[in-house]
């Protein structure tokens, strides 16, 4: 079957926002919240290991939250997929003060030999002296995940409806989900790792971590139990619909030619990597979609599609994004606002995009390019590295002007009603 291409590279937009400034003077902002404790304000985490308040009335905090820099690996200023790259309160915040973050830390001690880095995913809570800050002294590692290569880390972190906690994790880096430290048929399809995977896990046990008993693969041979979900190959944003169904939006960059937007559901494979997308793929070729490729797991299991998918020639790397809930956009309620990092590795060049979602089951959404009607040329002209969510269910978007972690340039916009 031939899937069209949802978008162009000439596509016409007619959709507009605008793009208010709300936080600058950062480097790369990798993850906002918004936890519900009360006090109005909007936590920024940073890739270069800090996370920054952002109060009530506006004013970005020069002290940080919590400084994670010492605990990190070295980045690479020049590009670097590592960091920190994740951030999400406990939905009982205002009472417990715990707090969780996913950064990139040295290999372990007895970490696999020539592997890059070990991710952790690691508990905080709030000093008791000061809600500004986090006591560093409290973390408690809830998770380590050893990773062969720098790049495809995932990184994102999120409370479900559920109330457990799930964390995305990338096929291990360097490109087609082949080499060192990745699965004779790619870690995306093996259950035995935790690479290229949705986790699913339970916080509140008096273990590290609990997993829960309703997971797909507790108990089966040969797979982990903390698995909600596979065949992904780097799953850096995915979002909880906060409308009625909860849907699990997944984007998942691809390698050399597709981006896939996913709903994701329990226990489903997502097709990679024997698919990019709708496509076909081939690891020895990956410039060359095969004529034909299985259309099922090594269970039997059916590759669940995208519903959203487009070319390299719109942009080269996915950010997921929020379905629409807030009301200061009104034409854009139930839709899905999303982006991509750039159109090259060369230049900040971002995009904002809209998805309608389709009242067919199955059928690919509709997406087009949001202009913004607060720039001179309506493009935004910085590469995109995430959203977040507010707890009025508004938007904003993470930018920076550089392609790797350095220099100030990392700003934070609301996105507001075209003027």
């Amino acid at each position: 079957m031939t899937v069209t291409v949802l978008a162009t590279g000439s596509q016409a937009s007619s959709a507009s926002v605008g793009l208010k400034l709300v936080a600058e003077g950062l480097t790369s902002p990798t993850a906002f919240a918004a936890p519900e404790d009360g006090t109005g304000r909007l936590f920024i985490a940073d890739q270069i290991g800090l996370i920054k308040i952002l109060t009530s009335d506006g004013k970005l905090l020069e002290d940080p939250f919590l400084d994670l820099r010492d605990r990190m690996v070295k980045l690479n200023e020049r590009y670097d997929e590592r960091g920190l790259l994740g951030l999400a309160f406990h939905p009982d915040f205002k009472k417990n003060a715990r707090l969780f973050v996913y950064y990139s830390a040295t290999l372990r001690n007895g970490g696999p030999e020539g592997w890059n880095h070990t991710s952790h995913i690691s508990e905080f809570r709030v000093s008791p002296d000061n809600p500004s800050k986090a006591d560093p002294k409290s973390e408690r590692i809830v998770l380590q995940v050893d990773e062969p290569q720098a790049n495809h880390n995932g990184g994102q972190l999120a409370f479900g409806p559920d109330g457990y906690l799930y964390i995305s994790l990338g096929d291990g880096g360097a490109a087609n989900d082949v080499g060192l430290g990745h699965s004779p048929s790619g870690n995306g399809q093996d259950l035995s790792t935790l690479l290229g995977k949705i986790l699913r896990i339970d916080v509140n046990t008096s273990d590290a971590y609990g997993i829960p008993a309703d997971n797909p693969f507790v108990g089966q041979q040969g797979a982990r139990g903390e698995i909600f979900a596979y065949g992904l190959r780097n799953p850096y944003r995915f979002s909880f619909d906060a409308g009625a169904n909860h849907d699990l939006l997944v984007a998942d960059v691809g390698q050399n030619l597709f981006e896939e937007l996913d709903i994701v559901t329990r226990g489903g494979n997502y097709g990679w990597n024997i698919k990019e997308g709708t496509h076909c793929f081939d690891p020895k070729n990956p410039n060359q979609p095969l004529a034909s490729c299985p259309s099922v797991g090594a269970r039997g299991e059916p590759l669940i599609g995208p519903v959203i998918e487009y070319d390299h020639k719109v942009g080269i790397a996915v950010v997921g994004g929020f379905i629409y809930r807030g009301s200061a956009l009104s034409q854009l309620v139930g839709r899905y606002i999303f982006g991509d990092w750039s159109t090259s590795f060369n230049k900040a060049d971002g995009k904002l995009f809209v998805a309608a979602p389709s009242s067919s089951g199955g059928a690919m959404w509709a997406m087009e390019e949001l202009k913004i009607a607060t720039t001179p040329d309506r493009k935004l002209g910085r590469s995109v590295l995430a959203f977040g969510q507010d707890v009025n269910r508004e938007l904003y978007v993470l930018t920076t002007e550089n392609i790797g972690p350095t220099g100030n340039t990392g700003k934070v916009f609301k996105i507001v009603p075209a003027p």
